[in-house]
């Protein structure tokens, strides 16, 4: 039996509670107006960290993707910063309506984790891959395989969390991190990926399967 959750990421609750005791406080001042903006905004706090639970592909074979969002590039590049390999990049927009908790998209032994300081471009720029803050882990994969997760820092977005550390035994679909108010994930994928995914595609972190290892 699958223990029950509460679907928010426990590090809202500190945003959440400050949105709703100030809303309360504002209501109970009389400030109407303020009040009910503040109600909103609690509203959007809320709805940013939400971590609904996703029914993960039973294939075991099936790379899933590792966040909610867009589709925004598919490309062959030569990787000699987290895999030093040659392989499949996949780049996902998120956007700060979409889910933000990020998912393992294969099974596997974290390798390395590697955290990077950096600036804050826009998540969907080329600039962000390349000079932009990001947490990347390296998961291993059959035949001395590898496969990164990168998270990347955005604009708005100011904290990337992971909550994997190397040696640890990662099973597909479970929860990777989180990253704060929109930003981009970017998958490392070995060369042989069959891709079934195309550029331009809304996906699902832990339901969308991004492509089949062979």
């Amino acid at each position: 039996m699958l223990t029950p959750k509460v679907p928010v990421a426990k590090e809202g609750y500190p945003f959440i509670w400050y949105c709703a005791f100030s809303t309360l406080v504002l209501c109970l001042l009389g400030f109407s107006l303020t009040a009910g903006i503040m109600f909103i905004l609690t509203t959007f706090v809320l709805a940013f960290f939400r971590d609904p639970e996703r029914f993960i592909s039973p294939d075991p074979d099936a790379l899933v993707c590792p966040a909610d969002g867009k589709i925004i590039s598919i490309e062959e590049v030569e990787d000699k910063k987290f895999t030093g390999q040659r392989v499949k990049k996949v780049c996902i927009f998120m956007n700060v309506f979409n889910v933000h908790v990020n998912r393992v998209p294969f099974s596997g032994n974290v390798v390395k984790i590697m955290y990077h300081p950096g600036k804050f471009y826009s998540a969907d720029s080329d600039k962000a891959a390349l000079e932009n803050e990001y947490f990347a882990t390296v998961f291993s994969a059959p035949h001395d395989r590898q496969i990164a997760v990168v998270q990347i820092a955005g604009l708005i977005a100011r904290r990337i969390i992971c909550w994997l550390e190397p040696g640890d035994s990662a099973i597909k679909g479970s929860r990777l991190g989180l990253i704060r108010f929109g930003s981009r994930v970017d998958m490392y994928l070995p060369l042989e990926t069959e891709l079934v995914v195309t550029t331009g595609q809304k996906v699902r972190a832990g339901e969308t399967i991004i492509g089949r290892l062979q």
